[in-house]
Formats: structure tokens, C-alpha cells, sequence
């Protein structure tokens, strides 16, 4: 009977020994696993912070050029207003000369003077330098 235990004893220490070897080559699977598994991960925050980077960088340059933007949206509206006043005035301008050639007036050096119930419409005060030099050339081409 004690033979029988050994034998029996020796099956399972095969057993065992089996089963350990199988162990020990998944457990060599699981650290080359683990290893690119960290190489993976380090990779991925790499190209997590460059992301970061990038977003950063590309935030400055929406910042940058929204404002940008702003300047030169400011420096139209000022701009579409000089010229809204300068259409007005040209406007009354063509009305006025309309009106000179309906009373079949000669317009030029050797025009008559206007009745004395025309009275021209005051002109309101230039509001830029560059209405001041566009009145000069509109009175330099009379």
C-alpha cells in the first residue's frame, strides 16, 4: 500500500510539475505583454501632451486673430460711415445741380446767381482728414 501512495504521490508531483510549467510560460507571455503594454502607454501621453501643445498653440492663434478681426471690423464700420456722409452729400450735391439745370441756368464761370429763393443747404462740418481732401478735389474738379 505504501507503494501505491508513492505512485500515487509521483502523479500528482507530474501533475503539478505540469501544470507549473504551463504557469510559468503564461506568466513569461504576461511580462512581454506588460512591456509593450508600457510602451503603448508611454506613446499614448506622448502624444497626449504634443495634443495639448497643439491645442494651446492653436488657441493663441484663434485669440490673435479674433482680435485681429476686431480692428479691422472697427476700422470698416468708421470707414462706412465717412462714406454713408459723403454719399449724403453727394446726393444734395446732384440734387442741387438737378435743379440748376431744370432753371436752365448755365453751370461754369459765367453762371447767373441763384434766385434769391434758393438758398444752398448749409454744409455740415467734414468729420475726417480724408473728407477734408475728397471736399478739395470734388471743389478742384468745379
Amino acid at each position: 500500500m505504501e507503494f501505491l501512495l508513492e505512485i500515487v504521490l509521483v502523479v500528482l508531483l507530474a501533475a503539478t510539475l505540469f501544470h507549473a510549467l504551463r504557469l510559468e510560460r503564461a506568466l513569461g507571455v504576461l511580462k512581454r505583454d506588460r512591456a509593450m503594454l508600457e510602451e503603448l502607454v508611454s506613446g499614448f501621453n506622448a502624444s497626449t501632451r504634443a495634443a495639448e501643445d497643439g491645442i494651446g498653440r492653436l488657441r493663441s492663434a484663434a485669440d490673435g486673430a479674433g482680435r485681429q478681426m476686431a480692428r479691422q471690423i472697427e476700422a470698416a464700420a468708421a470707414l462706412k460711415d465717412d462714406l454713408l456722409f459723403l454719399n449724403e452729400r453727394g446726393e444734395r450735391l446732384a440734387d442741387r445741380l438737378d435743379g440748376l439745370v431744370r432753371a436752365g441756368r448755365p453751370f461754369g464761370p459765367d453762371a447767373l446767381p441763384p434766385p434769391a429763393d434758393f438758398a444752398p443747404e448749409p454744409e455740415p462740418p467734414l468729420r475726417s482728414p480724408a473728407e477734408r481732401d475728397q471736399m478739395k478735389a470734388l471743389r478742384l474738379a468745379r
